[in-house]
């Protein structure tokens, strides 16, 4: 684990959306790391850092906003090992449960074998926003795993919608690989994004981080995580 500095293009790569693809679909089918253990090696990290943005006093409670594609799996992870550490966490899955597979699925039914709580938020509830602030009442942290670096063309209102009621919510965000609503290679709001104060990225850094101000802004503290295979090839 490491923060991102200045001179860290020497040692962290810097990625964009296809190298990202590429690099998962090599440590996959190359060196044959089950797509399962990757998830489970990244929500480990990230969930390291999320024990560290826990305020020392209560509330220690977590809610955890869980896509349905692979950024939703890692926050399945995330959530089984915050509360192997005895942390209050809040499942919130974002996506018709039916419609989860492959190793986010994996990852779903360790919680529910675990009983951990698993709420589904009724994107098309109103009001929304009523939603999310009952759900981080007493809230210390949220986690935003929502969208990764696959994520193309504008939001559907309704998770524009979400977005922006977890920024109004008042209470630190941690983004899991890149903030939800952020364009990886441009680092452009698709309309919206998520306005993180952390942000772990696996593997590298993500090419739209350094595009533009407006992309510095949301990322937060920028923290630089494996996932059990890192490239020493470095992109400046």
């Amino acid at each position: 684990m490491a923060f991102w500095t200045l001179y860290d293009s020497t040692v962290h790569a810097i990625m964009s959306r296809d190298e990202v693809r590429d690099f998962d679909a090599w440590a996959i089918n190359q060196l044959h790391i089950p797509g399962a253990a990757l998830m489970e090696n990244a929500g480990r990290c990230a969930a390291e850092i999320a024990l560290t943005m826990l305020p020392r006093k209560s509330p220690q409670r977590v809610c955890v906003f869980c896509g349905g594609g692979n950024n939703g799996g890692d926050g399945f992870v995330i959530a089984r090992h915050l509360a192997n550490c005895q942390i209050d966490t809040q499942i919130l899955l974002c996506a018709a449960p039916e419609k989860i597979g492959g190793d986010a699925r994996i990852h779903l039914e360790i919680c529910r074998r675990m009983n951990l709580p698993i709420q589904t938020v009724d994107l098309n509830g109103n009001p929304l926003c009523r939603q999310v602030r009952q759900a981080c009442l007493d809230c210390g942290l949220i986690i935003d795993a929502l969208f990764g670096t696959g994520l193309k063309g504008e939001l559907a209102s309704p998770y524009a919608g979400l977005i922006a009621c977890l920024n109004s919510a008042k209470v630190p965000i941690l983004a899991v690989d890149i903030p939800s609503g952020l364009d990886c290679n441009l680092g452009i709001p698709l309309p919206v994004c998520i306005e993180a104060d952390a942000t772990v990225s696996f593997v590298a850094a993500k090419q739209g981080f350094f595009q533009n101000e407006q992309a510095a802004q949301v990322i937060g503290t920028l923290y630089i995580a494996s996932i059990g295979i890192t490239t020493k090839k470095a992109r400046i």
